[in-house]
């Protein structure tokens, strides 16, 4: 089995997340997806009408309200980032479902 990426490589994905984020915001912006308000998560976190299925499907099965709707959605961005990608993609809503049911699942 060959092995996984080092801390460094780790870092440099995150390091290049956080410019696209710098960019995306401008010098006035949250700086990080993770501050973006509910207008600028509309603004940024555009869908594909397959990813927006896939969130819909989430939203309807785990009863998520508007503000999770949003918290996925900022996820999702951000995984889109670390992997270098314009779009959120289906698997970049996926995995940021996942996160939050995993949330869920702790907390409950």
């Amino acid at each position: 089995m060959p092995p996984g990426p080092t801390s460094a490589e780790y870092r440099e994905q995150v390091l290049a997340a956080r410019v696209r984020q710098a960019k995306r915001f401008g010098p006035r912006g949250p700086q990080v997806n993770g501050r973006m308000t509910p207008r600028q998560v509309r603004k940024f976190c555009t869908l594909r009408p397959e990813a927006a299925a896939i969130l819909k499907a989430a939203m309807e099965d785990m009863g998520l309200s508007a503000r999770a709707h949003d918290k996925v959605l900022r996820v999702a961005r951000t995984i889109a980032d670390l992997e270098g990608d314009d779009e959120i993609r289906p698997q970049h809503i996926a995995e940021a479902v996942g996160y939050r049911s995993l949330d869920r699942s702790v907390w409950a």
